[in-house]
């Protein structure tokens, strides 16, 4: 969501984040961002705006995605429910804060059965705060915004009162061929499309210890390769150019299959589910399937299930998986595949948030301006700091339990638990 929110022209004032880790993550990608390495839970709008530096200017735009997890309680007493405790900082902090614009973003789930009163919920407390919601809510599939993957999340727009309410983003990419040209959508991309430049990790024994490795560039790329390779300067939207090294192929570490597992994987057939791994096969001429996180620690540490390449019998690598997700190759992500991979499936494919703020940028009346200065990139150390460390880093109590061996299961507070995704500060 940062770095859609920058493309489409707003500065990143303020973000918050739980994970240490994540925390470090972010900084590096965007260092001139205040970083709040803590639970939303207690943070004040004042709070905010002394980390941001902004004094009383005004917020244009808060933005996350809080769990929602209760619906056993009606009407109000939802939000009061324990499990929607992030969901009610989150109102706040839009009220707080004054934003003039919000965006929630969650599942799809939460528009299906019991969920929906939850959202209609939802709707009367911002409206009591003085915010109009856009209605109807809207699902948005990000195959439909230039990305080269199905996933499907819920997206609720809001204005403050007696200001323009954001209009839903129009589809910018179809995966019908026969609409190619029609209403001004381009081919969605595919899996060819994103990966097909990418050297074989395989190629380089050092990426068994190591993410990165330097290489020089192969196959002529794809337009939106061409597009993540940042090879122009309109390919960096509104957002900052980052000084960065384009013959580094970072995200890049191996993963070590069996001889058993690569023969299975070479025999499944692209588009299906491998029987035993249960993994996705990616189709060279479709797009991939809905990306995932894989669990915490808190909840058994469990590795993203990736998806097979289609051209190799391995699966794909962190690298890839952004590909897939719509991240530039300048855009780092912490040196481990669990991390790494749990911060691309825990995320908003970055084209699916440009289009979403570009329409909050029109409600608000807004011209954007591409910046001049060019940004350095964090400290590399911040991409491969452990929990303590990045802990210490922050100067915030490790938030993660250890396991507890009796049971096999991490404990925390309730409120330290459901904080798993970041709700975020965004102001031009």
């Amino acid at each position: 969501m940062s770095l859609g929110f920058e493309q489409a022209g707003f500065d990143i004032a303020a973000a918050v984040e739980i994970d240490p880790i994540h925390a470090a993550v972010h900084h590096f990608n965007f260092p001139e961002t205040a970083i709040l390495a803590r639970s939303i839970v207690g943070l004040t709008g004042d709070d905010v705006r002394e980390a941001a530096r902004i004094g009383r200017r005004t917020v244009d735009v808060v933005f996350g995605g809080p769990p929602c997890q209760g619906f056993s309680l009606i009407g109000h007493r939802m939000l009061e429910d324990p499990r929607n405790q992030l969901v009610r900082e989150f109102v706040r902090l839009v009220d707080e804060l004054g934003a003039r614009a919000f965006v929630f973003e969650n599942v799809k789930g939460l528009t299906l059965g019991k969920h929906r009163a939850f959202l209609e919920t939802l709707v009367e407390a911002f409206d009591e705060l003085d915010y109009r919601v856009r209605m109807p809510w809207k699902v948005l599939n990000a195959k439909n915004y230039g990305v080269p993957q199905d996933r499907q999340r819920l997206f609720i727009l809001g204005s403050k009162k007696g200001l323009p309410i954001p209009s839903y983003p129009e589809e910018t990419s179809t995966t019908e061929n026969d609409l190619f040209g029609r209403n001004g959508k381009e081919p969605t991309p595919t899996c060819t499309d994103a990966l097909a430049d990418l050297p074989d990790a395989e190629e380089w024994h050092e990426l068994m210890t190591a993410d990165s490795v330097e290489y020089r560039e192969g196959q002529c790329a794809s337009e939106y390769a061409r597009r993540l390779r940042c090879m122009g300067r309109e390919t960096w939207h509104y957002g900052y150019v980052r000084k960065w090294n384009p013959n580094m192929l970072t995200a890049s570490m191996r993963t070590v299959h069996t001889e058993i597992s690569r023969r299975r994987f070479a025999e499944t057939r692209e588009g299906e589910v491998e029987p035993i791994s249960r993994f996705f096969k990616l189709p060279r001429n479709g797009v991939c399937n809905t990306l995932r996180a894989g669990t915490d620690s808190a909840r058994g540490a469990f590795t993203s299930p990736r998806p097979i390449h289609y051209g190799f019998p391995r699966c794909v690598t962190v690298r890839e998986m952004a590909r897939l997700h719509g991240y530039p190759d300048w855009f780092r992500f912490h040196v481990t595949k669990w991390h790494g991979a749990r911060q691309i499936g825990n995320s908003v494919p970055p084209p699916l948030a440009r289009a979403v703020a570009q329409a909050i940028i029109s409600a608000l009346g807004v011209t954007p301006e591409r910046p001049v200065r060019e940004l350095d990139l964090g400290p590399s150390e911040l991409l491969s700091m452990d929990m303590g460390e990045a802990a210490e880093y922050w100067k915030v109590p490790v938030p993660i339990a250890k396991r507890d061996r009796k049971n096999g299961l991490h404990k925390r507070k309730q409120s330290e638990i459901e904080a798993t995704n970041p709700t975020r500060l965004r102001s031009i």
